[in-house]
């Protein structure tokens, strides 16, 4: 008999993972999408794969070769497949016909595409590109040659950086139509503004888009829903910049736009909410203002590739939509009628990260996830939300001769008699009456939500011999706006109250942890409270903490995010550097006795690599023991979808410091 083994750092090579289904229009097929790694060319590959309903035929793969081809979009009459690909060197936009062929490349322009959108009749696609302010879709090329040296940065603006796409180059998100018949490209839209593309009427004369019109862009953080009329060009807002609103889509029918978006009255850490916009009348409203729940995919996760949010999903009577949303752990499917009755569709503990619909046999494709359970997609009948037949299996041959660990529910008591979720994975191979350590790991965000989905990282720990802890302290989703919204202004206070009372919960609780062997590591706002734990107490043996903050003074003016989130988060700015140093782990790092490795990357915007180096040299200046790695090229997204091999390496240093400083 073989015996399977657990998770190991090198299996990332070996992973799959299947997202974003779409329906073809007959309602008996689908497309998904499969991401793979090259160990070649250690990079991601995403293909295009095509199945029928039944599952009777093994899925057939539609494209090959090198790079990425993603964004599928079915034609109206579902005779082609419109997607984005990375094959002729940028993301350019192709066509597929059903029937067999080489694609079709429709766009080639300097900045790429994305967002492929048809038309009602088929005969045009909708999609974004980035232009300059003295650029058009005729005179890219022109321009960008003579921009072929390097150049100076200038930067007039707070908003010049972006962790996921560098140093802002004067470029701005446009919407554009093409002909896929003649290849005509019509530029729609123009000017300082990006704009979001969304979808369009059932009529075809106009297009749903977002945008942020105010002058000011620096200290607006707002964004409104525009009508765009393709003939004219004319905007018509939707919604009156009181918000963010976002993912809006048309009914059937015509006579309704969905939208979600909140009116930020606890900024980012405001509820996202479903709007109904109805065209006849004029009328805005909110159709979850009642409903505690946030709307929308915010389970953290580090393996899945490719998770596209399909957002609001109309039926077909245009009198409800389709949509996910988070709630204690969980994030399923649910239906909200045009009357405010809200439905789930699909329940259980289980992370559903992609969604498609067939309404004429109102069955779904869900993409579903759990903790022992990496990723696949599911045929599942509505509204009771029965699992049909599972449609994919991609990781079905690793599986066979691998573990994974299941986690078992807590709920304990925290501070101000709140109650806080969380999960412990036994480590794999447990023996009763033996002792293990145990590792602590925390999100970030801090607005997300940790619960029962695959997390590579921890299975990994789990095959290691770790017992692993992971909880939602206040400030996470899936419990609440006052819950969520409880960490602003408190950072360090019952946040951390709520990990310590977790961790003396889990002690008293479980007998097989040994108390004398404890770790913690998180990332981001889970790396800041890192920092901040190994400040205030001994407890821990060994910690590791990863694209983190240590300094709140200088964050707020080198963070991409900085000056906002610094002002939102703390509730404090620049002025009073008192309060922004009393929640900086900087400020106790003389406490600090806990052996610390500090991880963190290069070109990291969002945390930038700064707050590592002032940990550090802070640390070793007083002789603490710590150790510092820098992964070159790699920004705050290195554990999710960073270069594989250095995503590899992060896991071993940490299970490397771990095995060093605890075993």
């Amino acid at each position: 008999m073989t015996t399977r083994k657990g998770i190991q750092s090198t299996d990332l090579y070996e992973l799959k993972s299947a997202a974003n289904p779409q329906f073809a229009p007959d309602g008996n097929s689908f497309i998904y999408v499969e991401t793979t790694i090259d160990k070649e060319t250690d990079d991601y590959q995403s293909h295009l794969f095509f199945q029928g309903l039944t599952g009777d035929e093994p899925a057939v793969q539609w494209t090959f070769g090198k790079g990425k081809n993603y964004s599928p979009s079915w034609s109206p009459d579902g005779t082609e497949l419109a997607f984005i690909s990375s094959r002729s060197g940028k993301n350019q936009l192709f066509c597929l016909s059903k029937f067999g062929g080489e694609a079709r490349q429709l766009t080639n322009l300097p900045s790429g595409a994305s967002h492929p959108v048809w038309s009602p009749d088929g005969k045009t696609i909708a999609f974004v590109t980035s232009l300059k302010l003295d650029q058009t879709l005729s005179n890219q090329e022109e321009a960008d040659k003579k921009q072929d040296k390097p150049q100076p940065l200038e930067v007039s603006q707070m908003k010049y950086k972006s962790d996921s796409s560098g140093f802002w180059q004067g470029q701005y998100s446009q919407i554009a139509v093409i002909d896929i018949n003649s290849g005509e490209v019509t530029q729609l839209t123009e000017g300082n503004v990006d704009y979001a593309l969304y979808g369009w009427s059932p009529d075809g004369q106009n297009l749903l888009i977002g945008a942020d019109l105010e002058e000011q862009s620096d200290l607006s953080f707002n964004q409104d829903i525009f009508l765009l009329e393709v003939n004219t060009k004319k905007l018509a807002p939707i919604t009156n910049g009181t918000g963010y609103f976002e993912k809006a889509s048309f009914s059937p029918n015509g006579q309704w736009i969905g939208i979600i978006g909140h009116e930020r009255e606890y900024e980012n850490a405001t509820h996202p909410k479903i709007w109904v916009y109805q065209l006849e009348t004029q009328e805005l409203t909110c159709l979850t203002s009642n409903w505690d729940v946030p709307v929308g995919n915010l389970m953290v996760g580090d393996f899945q590739q490719g998770v596209t949010d399909p957002g609001l999903v109309w039926n077909h009577s245009s009198d409800g939509l389709y949509f996910l949303a988070t709630d204690r752990g969980n994030t399923n499917l649910y239906f909200a009628s045009v009357n405010g009755a809200i439905q789930p569709q699909t329940t259980g503990d289980q992370h559903v990260y992609g969604f498609t619909i067939d309404h004429s046999s109102n069955t779904a494709i869900c993409a579903i996830s759990q903790p022992a359970q990496i990723g696949d997609l599911y045929s599942v009948s509505l509204p009771d939300g029965q699992i049909l037949r599972r449609l994919t299996e991609v990781n079905r041959d690793y599986l066979q001769a691998i573990e994974l660990s299941t986690p078992e529910t807590i709920e304990f008591e925290s501070e101000n008699g709140w109650k806080v979720q969380g999960w412990l994975i036994k480590p794999l191979g447990f023996e009763a009456g033996k002792k293990y350590p145990l590792i602590l790991e925390i999100h970030g965000g801090p607005h997300m939500m940790y619960g029962n989905t695959f997390m590579n990282e921890f299975q990994i720990l789990a095959a290691e011999g770790y017992a692993v802890l992971y909880m939602n302290p206040r400030g996470s989703h899936g419990y609440g706006q006052d819950f969520v919204d409880a960490v602003r202004g408190d950072y360090g206070g019952n946040d951390y109250q709520d990990l310590m009372n977790g961790m003396d919960y889990v002690l008293q609780h479980f007998d097989f942890i040994d108390e004398s062997r404890l770790g913690v590591t998180g990332g981001s706002y889970g790396g800041f409270m890192t920092n901040w734990i190994v400040g205030q107490t001994n407890r821990f043996k060994a910690a590791v903490t990863q694209r983190s903050i240590s300094n709140w003074i200088s964050f707020y003016g080198v963070s991409d995010i900085g000056y906002y989130f610094t002002e939102w988060q703390i509730q404090s700015d620049f002025r009073d550097i008192q309060t922004l140093w009393k929640h900086s782990p900087l400020a106790y790092v003389e406490n600090v006795e806990t052996p610390l490795l500090i991880l963190h990357s290069e070109k990291d915007y969002r945390c930038p690599i700064e707050q590592a180096e002032q940990y550090f040299i802070a640390l070793k200046r007083l002789g603490k023991q710590t150790k510092f790695v820098r992964f070159p090229d790699q920004n705050h997204e290195l554990s999710r979808s960073g270069k594989p091999v250095l995503r590899m390496n992060r896991l071993d240093y940490i299970t490397g410091w771990f095995k060093e400083y605890i075993d």
